[in-house]
């Protein structure tokens, strides 16, 4: 069997699953979660923030939680971040968005999934993010919705 790909997740994802804009969505990707294909990562801003999602939210993250790996908050995620807010990629009131992608990067993720558009899954701000972790001495990250990372097994 493959080795499975690490994908850090916002907490945007989890709320997806129980909306139903995203709900279908969402679905497939869960899948390969549960089946062992994707290694869904989060941070302590994610659990933070599920503190006050909607119970449906909470109980769903609940129940895949034996298959979620925590990451521990590192100073470098958080000096990232900094560098993010420096480049103006965002504005500070959305520095936790920032802290998404810079979490995923510093914890080796290969990719982020969100359902953020504007802060986090942004055709401008995609590159700029990347652009940043070169000069700060990290890879790339992908960015992306969660239906882009399901993939068939051929």
């Amino acid at each position: 069997m493959q080795k499975p790909i690490r994908v850090y997740a916002d907490t945007s994802v989890f709320g997806g699953a129980q909306d139903p804009e995203f709900r279908e969505l969402s679905e497939p990707f869960f899948a390969r979660v549960r089946e062992g294909a994707v290694c869904l990562v989060v941070s302590p801003v994610v659990l933070g923030e599920l503190q006050g999602a909607p119970e449906a939210v909470r109980r769903y993250f609940a129940e895949l939680s034996p298959s979620v790996e925590r990451v521990e908050m590192e100073e470098e995620a958080f000096a990232l971040r900094d560098a993010y807010l420096r480049a103006q990629i965002v504005a500070p009131k959305w520095q936790a968005d920032a802290l998404h992608v810079a979490a995923a990067t510093v914890s080796g993720c290969r990719a982020i999934v969100s359902w953020n558009f504007k802060h986090i899954v942004n055709f401008r701000r995609i590159p700029l993010y990347n652009g940043v972790n070169q000069t700060q001495g990290y890879g790339p990250i992908a960015i992306h919705t969660p239906p882009e990372v399901v993939f068939d097994e051929e």
